[in-house]
């Protein structure tokens, strides 16, 4: 059994090098990325129920619309995949899961997006990287920001 398993990680050395690469790579760029982008959520995000990209995208030709929004809905389901795959690998999980759910678009997104953020931990973990780059707390109810 063990020799199978070797003979197994020497035929595919090079593989696992490439897939190592990545994976290291990814713990690095992700916490950067999921960092900048939850500092770039609007404070009040979570109090309103617009539609940020039929805002974003008003007066724009059709197809940059569907072009964007195609766009926006694929790099969510990449974060997506990638909070959950941070679930148990190294990484922000479950802020990553929330950075992608906010770029998918689908029915009932708002009320889960929100069902997310007022988890304590959540909340906790966001307003603190939003403290660190200087910007102020998230609003999540109420006029005053939840600490």
């Amino acid at each position: 059994m063990i020799e199978t398993i070797f003979e197994w990680l020497v035929c595919y050395r090079i593989q696992l090098q490439y897939l190592g690469a990545v994976s290291l790579l990814a713990v690095i760029i992700t916490p950067v990325v999921v960092s900048i982008l939850v500092v770039r959520i609007p404070t009040d995000y979570f109090l309103y129920e617009r539609d940020h990209f039929t805002e974003f995208s008003k007066g724009r030709h059709p197809l940059v619309r569907m072009l964007f929004a195609a766009v926006k809905n694929a790099a969510g389901i990449l974060f997506f995949l990638a909070g959950a795959a941070m679930l148990v690998l190294p990484g922000q999980g479950i802020i990553t899961i929330l950075i992608g759910l906010t770029l998918i678009d689908f029915p009932g997104k708002r009320s889960l997006e929100r069902k997310i953020v007022s988890q304590q931990k959540v909340l906790s973990a966001i307003n603190w990287m939003r403290a660190k780059a200087g910007k102020p707390h998230l609003r999540t109810s109420g006029g005053e920001p939840d600490r």
